[in-house]
């Protein structure tokens, strides 16, 4: 059997396992004595394990930087989160998200946490403040839709990573403000932002960092740990763009059609692409990854000025599996 064979059975057992499972009574044993139960806009059997307990993939907490010409060991194509708050620049390498998926960083003066589920390729930035709480995120080790469920561990309400909602517990229906930033390639990141400084790793020996452990994902036939519908008229794991707009449903748009294009402008809204942005989910080594270009989303205003929206370049599965009435575009 070969390996990524392997992979998909194991992925399979514990799918089977956690959908067994997904009942709050074994989740309590699980350690979750504090999430209330009660209070839930979801059901049950939507949740299943990803494999690691709470908190087995640990989101970090107190990120450390280095100046973009300090960095040695990250290629030009790797991609990165980049994220622009108050004149503050940084950027988060997937290389390290990969392992973590979760930063709890503060930039510009703003709380915000930095959140990646490779199983989505789904990359979003939020303002960490809801209400009277600056909330820490750390991940709960369970999946909705294959995505990323994570907690905040003021409350440990669970959230959904895709959309940024307190899905079960004490904030339940609560929203995270979502704030602008780009999945890019390192080299765009220092050519925009040549002041800036690149998450390094709190001990560069904790993970392999700059290897993919999901080797081949992003052309698999069919997602991990997913069972919903898949999307009509495209490929399941063809990469989308997903703009969050102000009001109402998202725009959704394929990034294929975008790269034919090289630009799409519809209505107020200009959504690019550029090659040179290696996919973190394809090779073993990330920087050999092909070549899936960078997505870039903005808003022209009325003075022709240009204002970045946020955005995310994820799978049609996921996109669909949480906007199901959303049509996507040049599918």
């Amino acid at each position: 059997m070969s390996v990524r064979g392997a992979v998909f059975l194991m992925a399979s057992v514990v799918f089977a396992a956690g959908a067994a499972l997904a009942d709050p009574t074994q989740w309590r044993r699980e350690g979750w004595i504090k999430t209330d139960f009660d209070k839930t806009r979801i059901g049950w059997s939507e949740v299943v394990s990803g494999g690691p307990p709470k908190g087995g993939i640990p989101s970090i907490d107190k990120p450390q930087f280095t100046a973009v010409g300090s960095v040695d060991d990250l290629s030009d194509n790797e991609p990165v989160i980049g994220l622009k708050v108050g004149g503050e620049a940084r950027a988060y390498p997937l290389r390290i998200l990969i392992w973590h998926e979760i930063v709890n960083d503060t930039v510009g003066g703003m709380p915000v946490a930095v959140t990646y589920c490779p199983l989505c390729n789904s990359a979003v930035v939020f303002d960490r403040r809801a209400g009277s709480h600056i909330l820490d995120f750390g991940t709960t080790g369970k999946l909705r839709n294959s995505d990323l469920v994570m907690y905040d561990r003021q409350t440990e309400s669970w959230w959904q990573q895709f959309t940024g909602e307190a899905i079960v517990g004490t904030l339940v229906g609560t929203e995270l403000k979502l704030v602008p930033a780009r999945l890019e390639s390192f080299s765009e990141f220092k050519q925009r932002n040549p002041a800036g400084r690149v998450l390094v790793p709190n001990d560069p020996r904790f993970r392999r960092y700059g290897q993919n452990p999901y080797v081949g994902y992003d052309t698999a036939k069919s997602p991990f740990l997913f069972s919903g519908e898949l999307p009509k008229g495209i490929e399941p794991m063809a990469r989308v763009v997903v703009v969050r707009l102000e009001t109402g449903p998202p725009l959704i748009v394929a990034v294929e059609r975008v790269r034919r294009l090289g630009t799409e402008r519809i209505g107020r809204l200009e959504i690019s692409w550029k090659s040179g942005q290696a996919s973190a989910l394809d090779d073993a080594r990330i920087a050999r990854g092909r070549d899936v270009g960078t997505i870039a989303v903005e808003e022209v205003g009325d003075d022709g000025k240009r204002y970045e929206r946020p955005y995310d370049v994820t799978f049609a599965f996921a996109a669909h599996a949480f906007h199901p009435d959303v049509t996507i575009l040049g599918k």
